[in-house]
């Protein structure tokens, strides 16, 4: 991550992987980083928030970025995964 890269970090799971929320400034979205800890290789792989989000992905990481979408929109208890209305 470079220093203009806006981020906040989502989770840190206790075997070192990490899980970021970052704004490209060029394309104008947001995605999630994930950087795998250094015994694994430390590879570094991006996911779309559609993707990161997708229903079945239930993970602590998954859970916080939720909670944290809860939060900047005030909800008082965010739900893990969007209801879906089609």
């Amino acid at each position: 991550m470079g220093p203009s890269e806006p981020n906040r970090l989502i989770y840190a799971s206790p075997n070192g992987d990490r899980w970021h929320l970052l704004f490209d400034t060029t394309t104008r979205r947001s995605f999630v980083r994930h950087t795998g800890n250094i015994a694994s290789g430390g590879h570094v792989t991006d996911f779309s928030l559609p993707t990161f989000l997708a229903p079945g992905r239930n993970g602590p990481e998954h859970q916080e970025l939720w909670r944290l979408i809860g939060a900047l929109v005030g909800a008082d208890e965010p739900r893990q995964q969007p209801i879906d209305v089609a």
